[in-house]
């Protein structure tokens, strides 16, 4: 009924899809895919299969996976679907070939330049000359500027006079050698200063030459040598340059630690050991007399040369101390009847006429049979040699003119006397 009235459709309503429900359905954008935490959690993609050409079908937008945070999201192309798995890809831009990065190549290694070569190694006449530079200052350097005068007189003698006893020759050398020079200057009627300095290096190696007595060790098997002397003299070390010296001559060398009162004198004892090659015999904390017999019984056992013996610094004043080191020569002598062969005072030249104290106190403690004079390059006291000559005359076996392990050497007093007052001096043999 009323067919009549309804209106008939028209083309274009023909073609107009109908809605499924009488319910407006709002179109949703199309939901963004959450983008993979890293390059490795994304899917790969084959770039075969890339068309970034196709047009992107309706209601499909995945996101860019590397979209920077706030950005809009665009659209990206669809790639067709894969043949095997009917999954869709998303379209991948390709990234910008990336600029090569220029590592700069380590240089290379320079050749290590020649090493320059060693300097020669100085004669001990030239160490023996540059260790006594102090005194010859302080004495050659006095007689020099005398030596400007061309008259010799008794005023000249005076000043000649003060000039050694700077030097600490001692009142009694001093006196010695200018009776001497008065002497020849009134007989021979010298006049110039080359004169003079000639004269007075011969009265010099005459008073000196009584001291020059080299130390034979071939006497006895072990040959026993006890070194004593004040704290802080050179003992310990001037042992090492003996064990040393005494190796070179192809002697076997044993070292005794009897120091057991200063702190560290034993290690360093056995630091010269090792330096050297030779046994160290020590106790810790034991007493100095048991580590000498010890020495001695090791050194026959093993049929050694030398044994070289330290002791405890002492104060010749302090006569406990004095005694303590009588008490270890005795224990010497008891392990071998025949030893110490030789008691040696170690004496610093920077102590000038102190050391003739130290050889009287010493002496009559141990009986000193020879002496070694060291850090004679220390010092412009040199002259206290002549003092020791003429009052206290004991052997004086070694001099020591600086730090090397080489300087310590024999006495000789022509060398000594030409080093002294810049002579050409004579040369060391060997």
């Amino acid at each position: 009924m009323f067919g009549f009235l309804k209106k008939k459709p028209t083309d274009a309503d023909k073609h107009r899809a109908p809605p499924s429900s009488g319910e407006v359905v709002a179109e949703m954008p199309p939901e963004t895919p959450p983008a993979p935490a890293s390059a490795e959690q994304a899917e790969p993609v084959a770039a075969s299969v890339i068309a970034t050409d196709v047009p992107a079908a309706a209601g499909e937008a995945p996101a860019a996976a590397c979209e920077a945070p706030g950005a809009a999201p665009e659209a990206p192309d669809v790639v067709p679907e894969d043949q095997a798995t009917g999954r869709e890809f998303p379209s991948v831009t390709p990234a910008r070939p990336a600029t090569p990065q220029v590592v700069a190549e380590p240089p290379a290694a320079a050749t290590p330049a020649a090493a320059p070569p060693a300097a020669p190694r100085r004669s001990w006449s030239e160490r023996l000359k540059a260790g006594l530079a102090r005194t010859r200052t302080q004495l050659g350097g006095g007689i020099s500027s005398l030596f400007g005068r061309r008259k010799i007189d008794e005023e000249f003698l005076e000043e000649l006079e003060t000039t050694l006893l700077m030097a600490d020759c001692g009142i009694d050398a001093t006196s010695h050698l200018l009776d001497g020079l008065r002497k020849r200057w009134k007989s021979e009627r010298l006049e110039t200063a080359d004169q003079l300095q000639g004269t007075l290096a011969t009265q010099l190696k005459e008073i000196l030459r009584p001291l020059e007595q080299p130390l034979d060790t071939d006497t006895d098997k072990p040959f026993v040598i006890m070194l004593a002397g004040i704290n802080g003299s050179g003992k310990t070390t001037s042992i090492g340059k003996l064990a040393k010296y005494f190796q070179s001559r192809g002697k076997s060398v044993l070292l005794a630690a009897g120091d057991t009162f200063r702190a560290a004198a034993r290690e360093q004892l056995q630091t010269w050991g090792e330096r050297n090659g030779v046994a160290v015999i020590a106790q810790e904390g034991g007493d100095p007399a048991a580590v000498m017999f010890d020495a001695v019984s090791a050194a026959r056992a093993r049929d050694i040369d030398v044994v070289l013996a330290d002791t405890a610094g002492r104060l010749p004043t302090q006569l406990h101390l004095m005694e303590e080191i009588a008490k270890v020569r005795r224990v010497i002598n008891k392990a071998d009847p025949t030893a110490p062969h030789e008691v040696l005072l170690v004496l610093d030249a920077n102590i000038g006429q102190n050391a003739l104290a130290q050889v009287k106190a010493f002496d009559a403690a141990i009986g000193v049979t020879g002496l070694v004079l060291t850090k004679l390059d220390g010092t412009a006291k040199g002259g206290v040699v002549a003092a020791i000559a003429r009052q206290c005359p004991k052997p004086l076996r070694f001099i020591g003119v600086g730090e090397g392990i080489d300087d310590l050497q024999p006495f000789r007093a022509g060398e000594f006397v030409d080093a002294l007052l810049g002579g050409d001096g004579a040369r060391r043999p060997g």
